[in-house]
């Protein structure tokens, strides 16, 4: 007994008709000798067996039974794009990718001249609306730092128009100016608040004409600004994100449970590159302290920071704290406690930046040996936490796959594996590494040389920092009275590959 998994007709024939055909297939088989094809009055099956399945083709005797079989060929080798197994429900799952491709193989009923690496490219499919929304945000981002750089101007216009009448310096998004001698220490405090209101400002289109670098915009700027106009024409809504943006952390960690009205976050990024035949060529991480008041009766407040960090990161303060303060005590206050930090606005206090070669710093490494073989390559690759404090979840480690060569066959795995054939990549996925899960490993074999499975990329997310630096405590500016906080940490990944 046997039944058709996929089954596709290019041209106009009626589903009894179909279910017949391939009905009457394997009743034919049975009679005479085994072939690649078998005939009848009407029609010719030309077929070639997959393990425990069959690849049928159906056509009119009157067709060239050679172009038929190597019409049928192409068909077989789209299969192994799509399915790591020729196995019934591995087929099933990929059905709607193998008929996209097979209306790439026959058209009308007639061959069409492509190959497999065509059909790769065909079935990629361009999506539309991914472009639109890529060349909104586009738009969006550069509109915003054309409208930043002006309210920058007005402001700094206004400072100097102030300063000139020896009239009192007007205080800007709640840190001020008063007190500040020099107009370069005025400057870094506009551009720190403007940075930080940006997200805030509804994107309004301003082209600027002065002649300043800074505000050109670049050939391919103007490509997507048509290209959003002309979707404007044709009657597309295109829509403003109006709203505040949401940063890296909040795109991949889920939001704190209970926000307090002193809100904190502690945010890590690390760019990462290494040789795959050891060495760490560069490794940067930046990392920042991110206050957020929503109750003008908590405005006055001062941080006590735990530094317990030993790798050698260099330390920087908003230009309004009190370095002296920060130095001698490790606590983060206005230059001015009258003050207070700003309402409802993300403001960062605290900065820190570690740059090095020293390999012992990698907080996680990977080892990637291909091997060449008789049939290929087979490759072994291993991971390792070296920094034993870390927690990091949802890990992904893509190696890049040979193009046209099929599923790679996979050995011994810890965790889970899944083959992208589209984009060519063997993704390797743990949901936890920590000090429990420290080291795991990865085999499998495929055809290829061993410059193919390079560069390894590595993404991940955790809610434990690299450097140990922490907000402790929270209190009054004035009697030291502990002041209720939130506090939300996230260490991620900016680039983390192994050339």
């Amino acid at each position: 007994l046997s039944k058709a998994i996929v089954s596709r007709q290019f041209v106009e024939m009626t589903r009894t008709r179909v279910e017949g055909l391939l009905a009457a297939f394997p009743k034919l088989m049975g009679m005479g000798k085994q072939h690649t094809f078998v005939e009848t009055e009407s029609v010719r099956y030309v077929y070639q067996p997959l393990e425990k399945l069959y690849m049928v083709l159906v056509t009119t005797k009157n067709s060239n039974i050679l172009e038929d079989l190597e019409t049928l060929r192409l068909f077989s080798r789209v299969i192994p794009e799509y399915c790591r197994v020729l196995e019934e429900g591995e087929i099933s799952d990929h059905c709607f990718d193998l008929i996209f491709a097979f209306d790439e193989i026959v058209a009308l009923g007639y061959r069409e001249n492509v190959n497999l690496a065509q059909i790769r490219t065909f079935t990629e499919m361009d999506s539309h609306e991914e472009k639109v929304f890529r060349a909104v945000r586009e738009t969006q981002e550069r509109e915003a730092k054309a409208e930043m750089r002006r309210k920058a101007k007005e402001l700094q216009q206004i400072r100097r128009d102030a300063e000139r009448s020896g009239k009192k310096v007007p205080a800007f998004g709640g840190f001020g100016s008063t007190g500040m001698s020099s107009m370069s220490s005025g400057s870094i405090i506009t551009d720190t608040i403007i940075e930080s209101e940006k997200p805030k400002m509804a994107p309004v289109p301003v082209r600027p004409t002065g002649s300043s670098k800074a505000l050109k915009l670049g050939a391919r700027g103007k490509e997507v600004d048509n290209f959003v106009d002309k979707l404007r024409g044709e009657g597309e809504t295109i829509m403003s994100n109006t709203g505040k943006m949401p940063s890296l952390a909040s795109n991949v960690l889920p939001p704190p449970v209970n926000v307090e009205s002193v809100h904190m976050r502690v945010e890590e990024k690390i760019s990462l590159t290494c040789g795959r035949d050891g060495g760490l060529q560069n490794m940067e991480l930046l990392g920042m302290i991110t206050l957020r008041v929503t109750d003008d009766k908590v405005g006055r407040i001062r941080l006590m920071v735990n530094n317990y960090d030993k790798k050698g990161v260099q330390l920087q303060t908003h230009p309004n704290v009190d370095k002296k303060l920060f130095t001698s005590d490790s606590v983060i206050g206005l230059k001015n406690p009258e003050k207070s930090f700003p309402l409802n606005n993300d403001v960062g206090v605290l900065k820190w930046r570690l740059q090095s070669t020293d390999e012992a710093l990698i907080p996680l490494t990977i080892n990637c040996w291909p091997s060449e073989s008789a049939t290929g390559c087979d490759v072994n690759i291993e991971y390792e936490l070296q920094e034993e404090s870390l927690e990091l979840n949802d890990v992904v480690i893509a190696i890049p796959i040979p193009s046209g060569v099929g599923a790679p066959v996979v050995g011994d795995v810890d965790g889970e594996y899944k083959h992208d054939s589209r984009r060519n990549v063997l993704e390797w996925s743990l949901p936890v590494i920590d000090a429990k899960n420290k080291s795991g490993s990865l085999e499998f074999s495929i055809a290829g040389q061993p410059n193919d499975f390079f560069p390894v990329n590595v993404s991940f997310v955790s809610i434990r920092n690299y450097c140990d630096i922490q907000v402790a405590k929270v209190t009054h500016v004035e009697g030291d009275a502990p002041v209720k906080f939130s506090l939300e940490t996230s260490f991620l990944v900016d680039k983390y590959e192994i050339l």
